[in-house]
């Protein structure tokens, strides 16, 4: 008899043990397609039941992928390379070719040089020692990019199955969802939400008689914004249109917080503007250095929202890095938030980000 699956997560059906993954009621049996009780309160709720897995079993399941001969999609979000980039990717998949492909491109300003972010995405997968065949930027929710990388996927893959690999909250599902719709019709076969880890076995696709398009479970990774904020907050940190860029006239010793989450200090260098690029519902605010402190401690979770008070609770002291911009056109990258336009150079800065959250620092793709 067949193992019966989760169509929304990948789980394997059982009726048994409400409390364990997989769990449905066995009236639930006879639906033609089948999903458990976890999938199905977060697909008609958006209510999400925690799960007893941790990452070393999402990375054990996923490593399975490195004994199959098949192409590997791997998703990032443009908006958290680092944290969606997955250094130990070769570990997982093993010698299987790799495309990467950078999603959410609709948010980007339009002013983004897309060619710029490609060749930058590639240096960067170079120095985390992936190699990658080829960069595409897509969008999963608008389908931007996806006839592109339809093409070159069916090429690539030469009749082999093909895994989408990422990191939890990456948009995988969405990703999929979309190829299955242009297909098939079918609409949102495959649970999504705002919730990390929504996927938590393999679910099959088939592509033909021989090949399947496989949605593999989100691996977790510790230095994500999304694993420190709330489901509100992370709706709210996470665009959902493109984002508008916001200019700030700087002088030193002024200080620039992203919510409560982030917050830049403007240390020494001439008067100038900053350009910042946050989602459009994330309130920012200008003091100066020396009340930056003190506001903090008052406005935390009111004036400089987020968080909210559940991700007061949980989210981590903010610790301070010191840069020396010396170049103009910089990016300083607040991972899982945005990033802010250095336009001129020979200036220093102070980045305040939730310890174990690393700020990046990158050219321009303006």
């Amino acid at each position: 008899m067949n193992e019966l699956v989760c169509l929304g997560c990948g789980a394997t059906i059982q009726t048994d043990d409400k409390s364990a993954i997989g769990y449905a009621p066995p009236s639930s049996l006879k639906n033609e397609d089948v999903l458990c009780q976890r999938c199905f309160k977060l697909r008609h709720y958006n209510k999400n039941e925690t799960v007893d897995l941790n990452s070393d079993d999402f990375l054990q399941l996923v490593s399975t992928i490195r004994q199959t001969d098949s192409l590997i999609i791997h998703l990032i979000d443009i908006f958290d390379v680092d944290g969606t980039l997955l250094e130990n990717l070769v570990r997982i998949v093993g010698n299987n070719p790799i495309i990467l492909v950078g999603n959410k491109v609709d948010l980007l300003p339009k002013s983004t040089n897309k060619g710029q972010l490609k060749n930058w995405l590639l240096r960067r997968a170079k120095e985390v020692g992936l190699k990658v065949m080829d960069v595409y930027l897509v969008s999963s929710v608008k389908g931007d990019g996806l006839d592109e990388l339809a093409i070159s996927m069916d090429t690539a893959r030469n009749g082999k199955d093909i895994h989408v690999v990422g990191v939890t909250n990456v948009g995988k599902s969405t990703f999929i969802n979309q190829f299955i719709q242009r297909s098939t019709g079918e609409k949102n076969m495959i649970t999504t939400s705002y919730f990390p880890g929504t996927t938590l076995g393999f679910i099959s696709i088939p592509l033909d008689d021989e090949s399947a398009l496989v949605d593999t479970p989100g691996i977790i990774n510790p230095a994500q914004m999304a694993h420190y904020v709330s489901k509100d907050d992370l709706k709210l940190i996470t665009p959902n249109k493109e984002i508008k860029a916001r200019n700030y006239q700087l002088h030193d010793q002024q200080t620039l917080f992203v919510g409560g989450l982030a917050r830049f200090d403007f240390i020494k260098g001439d008067k100038q503007s900053f350009v910042c690029y946050f989602s459009n519902r994330i309130h920012l605010h200008r003091t100066k250095l020396d009340n930056a402190d003190q506001l903090y401690e008052r406005q935390v979770g009111e004036l400089l929202q987020p968080p909210n008070e559940e991700t007061k609770e949980t989210l981590p002291e903010l610790v301070k890095s010191a840069y020396r911009i010396e170049k103009p056109n910089t990016d300083i990258v607040f991972p899982g938030l945005g990033w802010i336009t250095v336009l001129d150079a020979d200036i220093t800065i102070e980045v305040h980000m939730p310890r174990g959250l690393a700020v990046s620092i990158r050219e321009s793709f303006r």
